[in-house]
């Protein structure tokens, strides 16, 4: 679960970590009056959206005036953003936030992640802050280094200065960036975390150490222990068939492609995918029922399939293990009972009760295309659609 940055802030903040003060608005009035109160020569203005590149696309904006404040809230309240991580649909901006400008003297890139490989945390640390990390790895690699870190309660100072070696700090600066490290370092085992983010991470001109932008991932896994960061998630930044299919316990994720696919299994849905990719086709969405999926599940899979305009075709991919292949056949007749299914349908079903799952079928009287494998599934979807 993904939260903004003047949420991940806060957070930093509570365990230590040194961030600009600032303010957020759901209203330009409300941002602007906040604004008030803050302590500063200059405003600096952010849209709260989910991705980055906010900067390069107008997202961010320093101002000399409260009235100067006002007038770019205004035009930047609604605007839609377009940047590398948005799509070219873009992001339209709900939310805004203004902090206390920065006297910054040198800008660093620092994140922390899971490495599942290692099963470790590891820190990703460059003296290349402020722009995309991706082009530092591609074009100076030798500008980054990782830092891999045993999972426990605390970090080491041994690693906090392997972590910040290549910033080059001085005395001062080196103690408090060993102090921000290890309030990183709990924030992120304490609340479940995926990742942080912190780029750039600034040393200023009166030699302090600061997060100057922060995201923050959770693992959505473990949020049943932290209510307090469920209510943190802002469903307008969600597209609106994802947060359906979450109501459902479906693992689900629209993609561009024209041909829906329903699939049991994360390795069988991925490649489910690759295959309608090898026949010339784009996958719709990424869609794993589950092992154990109900009838009711499957039905309200299949319409959260059909619910995207997109979708000119539906491949059903089921092995029965613990998942009954009859059970999926009631579901998606119960679904073509509610919805007026008008592309071609493509079913192939393998493993627990699947003759029994074909018959259903096959007795239904719905137009549906049986496939005996996988490949032949993926033929005669592609076909189905031209």
């Amino acid at each position: 679960m993904n939260i903004h940055e003047h949420q991940a802030k806060q957070i930093l903040k509570k365990f230590g970590v040194v961030v600009p003060e600032g303010v957020f608005g759901l209203t330009v009035d409300d941002l602007v009056e906040k604004a008030k109160s803050l302590n500063t020569k200059k405003y600096v203005l952010k849209a709260q959206i989910h991705a980055g590149g906010r900067g390069k696309a107008g997202g961010v904006k320093i101002l000399d005036t409260i009235e100067d404040l006002s007038e770019a809230a205004k035009e930047m309240m609604g605007k839609i953003l377009v940047t590398h991580q948005t799509g070219p649909e873009g992001r339209e901006v709900k939310r805004l936030y203004v902090e206390e400008s920065s006297n910054i003297d040198k800008e660093f890139y620092l994140s922390c992640l899971v490495d599942r490989t290692s099963s470790k945390i590891a820190f990703i640390s460059s003296d290349q802050g402020g722009m995309d990390i991706e082009e530092v790895a591609s074009n100076s690699p030798e500008k980054i280094i990782t830092t891999k870190v045993d999972i426990g309660n605390e970090i080491s100072d041994k690693d906090c200065e392997k972590i910040i070696n290549i910033f080059k700090l001085n005395d001062s600066a080196k103690k408090q960036a060993i102090s921000l490290i290890k309030s990183i370092y709990q924030m992120f085992i304490s609340t479940d975390a995926n990742m942080v983010e912190v780029n750039p991470l600034i040393l200023t001109k009166e030699e302090k150490v600061i997060c100057l932008d922060a995201k923050v991932n959770f693992d959505s896994n473990a949020l049943f222990r932290h209510p307090e960061i469920i209510e943190l998630r802002d469903l307008n930044e969600e597209d609106p068939t994802e947060i359906e299919a979450s109501k459902h316990d479906l693992a689900y994720i629209k993609l561009d492609g024209s041909i829906g696919c329903m699939v049991n299994g994360a390795g069988l849905a991925m490649a489910t995918m690759d295959i309608i990719k090898l026949y010339g086709k784009e996958p719709a969405n990424f869609l794993d029922v589950g092992g154990g999926a109900s009838k009711e599940k499957v039905s309200a899979a299949l319409k959260i399939i059909l619910s995207d305009n997109n979708v000119k075709g539906v491949l059903i991919n089921i092995f029965g293990g613990i998942m009954r292949c009859d059970v999926l056949a009631q579901g998606v007749i119960n679904a073509t009972k509610e919805i007026n299914i008008s592309v071609p349908l493509v079913v192939r079903l393998a493993g627990t009760n699947f003759k029994k799952g074909k018959e259903i079928l096959d007795n239904s009287g719905l137009k549906i295309i049986s496939a005996e494998n996988l490949d032949d599934a993926a033929k005669k979807i592609v076909e189905a659609i031209k």
